[in-house]
């Protein structure tokens, strides 16, 4: 177990140009989709629709109503008018109440509800906030060891099963448009993305394709905020940008299949399985995940 904090507020997200391969989702497939699951946004662009993955006795997931993403308060007009035309309902929020303060409240259509369901997870010595904080404002990310991100995904199992359950619930419970975020939709809502398209019956293989869309989507902005953390780093330290080590920030940034499948394998060695863990872990009856695959499937076109 690492004595550094584990970080969740953090952008754990790709990065390209580094040493270390890049997986990515399946392209083609973000190209030809119908109707399309990214959605372009000004102020978010890892915005997109869970629906219309295939489960495994062959339905599929109705699009339209799950929408994950990360933080919202940069959004345009324009983003908000095309959150209106989604018919968005509800906004399950992951952030903690800090991060809400230093990010902003999400910018979002008159009347839509806003659910708070903060997730914040500490390895028992610092303030995983804190920690992030400190990084992103000295680009000295010594303290984030380069193992972080399977870890991450593995202590949000056991660790965030109140708000994992609440928002499955929520879901449960609701037959309009939702979406959940957390600050770059990766760990969090990553997670919480995995959960609940098990619950539907996805396949896993399915699960990590679209874990890894991120890759695809926030390839600009990331190449963009690593250059910033080289820069910034070099200037707090007094060392020109080509001697920083980037090995720590090139490692919390990329995305593998391999982080999200901890999340499985905690699942699985905690509960035995991901259906398990769904009905023991987070409290969600058979009846519960019924009803929210007869809310969520329809039958393959």
């Amino acid at each position: 177990m690492y004595k550094t904090a584990l970080i969740l507020a953090a952008v754990l997200l790709p990065l390209t140009g580094c040493n270390k391969k890049q997986e990515t989702g399946d392209t083609a497939s973000v190209q030809k989709e119908s109707p399309p699951r990214h959605i372009p946004l000004d102020g978010q662009s890892n915005f997109r629709d869970i629906g219309g993955y295939q489960t495994s006795d062959g339905q599929v997931v109705k699009s339209g109503l799950i929408y994950r993403s990360g933080e919202l308060p940069k959004l345009s007009d324009s983003d908000v008018q095309k959150l209106a035309d989604l018919n968005i309902n509800s906004v399950v929020s992951f952030l903690t109440t800090n991060e809400i303060k230093s990010r902003g409240e999400d910018k979002l259509p008159d009347g839509v509800e806003r659910l708070y369901f903060p997730i914040d997870v500490d390895m028992g010595e610092g303030t995983s906030i804190d920690g992030l904080i400190t990084a992103r404002k000295t680009g000295d990310f010594s303290q984030i060891p380069a193992e972080i991100n399977p870890d991450i995904h593995r202590i949000l199992i056991n660790s965030a099963r109140a708000p994992y359950s609440k928002l499955l619930r929520h879901l449960i419970n609701s037959e309009q448009a939702t979406v959940y975020h957390c600050s770059h939709g990766v760990h969090r809502t990553g997670t919480a993305t995995a959960i609940i398209l098990s619950a539907l019956g996805v396949p896993w293989e399915t699960v990590r394709k679209d874990y890894l869309l991120s890759n695809t989507y926030r390839k600009e902005e990331i190449n963009k905020r690593t250059e910033q953390l080289k820069q910034l780093h070099a200037k707090n330290t007094g060392v020109s940008p080509e001697e920083v080590d980037m090995a720590n920030i090139n490692a919390f940034y990329i995305l593998e299949g391999s982080y999200i499948d901890a999340s499985l394998k905690e699942a699985v060695k905690e509960f035995g399985s991901m259906e398990n863990y769904i009905r023991e872990g987070l409290g969600i009856s058979d009846e519960e995940v019924a009803k929210l695959r007869r809310n969520l499937l329809e039958s393959s076109p």
